[in-house]
């Protein structure tokens, strides 16, 4: 099934509104890859049945192919092992005839400060089956480091390629929430922009029974909120989140206060 377009376009502008987790530092010695928004306007029809990070790499793809100093080489190589997959390398490209194995991430991290010691290990997934620590160390691990197996090698020798001359870079964006009740927070290590709504639990949705109610599907998750949509009330709410929360599952949600002030918020079932 194939998407409309115009909600391909919504998509892809909250893909492109969304922040890079790092920009001039290293996390976890990772090489930010940071690149320039020339046009949010898109022109491609995207399989609906994808996954999300599927998803997310068709989006960076065609950006990349906006760029007049970038060409891509090669995408989504499954590096393979007498017919076993050892991974897949997600891009190579030439940015400036500089050869590039780019690595593609993007994921929703809530702000758990019970979680860890660190700023990075206060980070988890929205239903705690991941963090983002466990991202990074699986990226410097296991993922980047795959370029330079045997397997790999043989590969890029057959493109003509030498990993002695390839930098490898993230392309790591993120959707941070935090808690309602700790609105102050302030990063050192990540990126502060990435914060682009709350969290909340279930004795906590009584603050917004005044408000209405929006909860987009998975890959709608990336849009930036808006008006115009089919609002429901506060105990329509409730009864519909009650579906996910009893599966251990938050649900993003859009609320819209009644001065019309629309946020990102997670309910979360824990």
């Amino acid at each position: 099934m194939q998407q409309t377009t115009k909600i391909i376009q919504k998509r892809y502008e909250g893909f492109l509104q969304t922040n890079c987790l790092w920009k001039d530092n290293k996390v976890y010695e990772l090489n930010p890859f940071i690149i320039e928004i020339i046009s949010s306007k898109i022109n491609i029809e995207i399989d609906e049945k994808l996954r999300l990070g599927k998803y997310i790499e068709r989006f960076i793809s065609y950006q990349l192919q906006q760029e007049h100093n970038i060409s891509i080489i090669c995408e989504n190589i499954q590096i393979q092992r007498e017919k076993v997959t050892l991974g897949e390398l997600d891009c190579i490209l030439l940015k400036d005839k500089n050869p590039i194995h780019l690595e593609i991430v993007y994921k929703f991290y809530l702000y758990d400060n019970l979680v860890g010691v660190t700023e990075i290990e206060h980070f988890v997934g929205p239903n705690r089956k991941d963090s983002l620590t466990e991202k990074l160390i699986k990226l410097k691990e296991k993922q980047l480091p795959l370029l330079y197996s045997a397997e790999c090698l043989a590969y890029l020798r057959s493109i003509n390629l030498n990993v002695n001359t390839i930098e490898q870079q993230v392309c790591f964006k993120a959707q941070l929430f935090i808690p309602v009740s700790q609105k102050n927070i302030v990063l050192k290590e990540l990126n502060q922009d990435c914060i682009i709504g709350y969290y909340i639990n279930k004795k906590e949705l009584e603050l917004f029974k005044d408000s209405k109610f929006f909860i987009p599907n998975k890959k709608d998750w990336l849009i930036i909120p808006h008006k115009n949509i089919d609002w429901i009330n506060y105990h329509q709410f409730k009864e519909k989140s009650s579906e996910f929360l009893v599966r251990e599952f938050s649900p993003l949600c859009w609320i819209k206060n009644p001065k019309g002030e629309i946020k990102k918020y997670f309910l979360v079932w824990w």
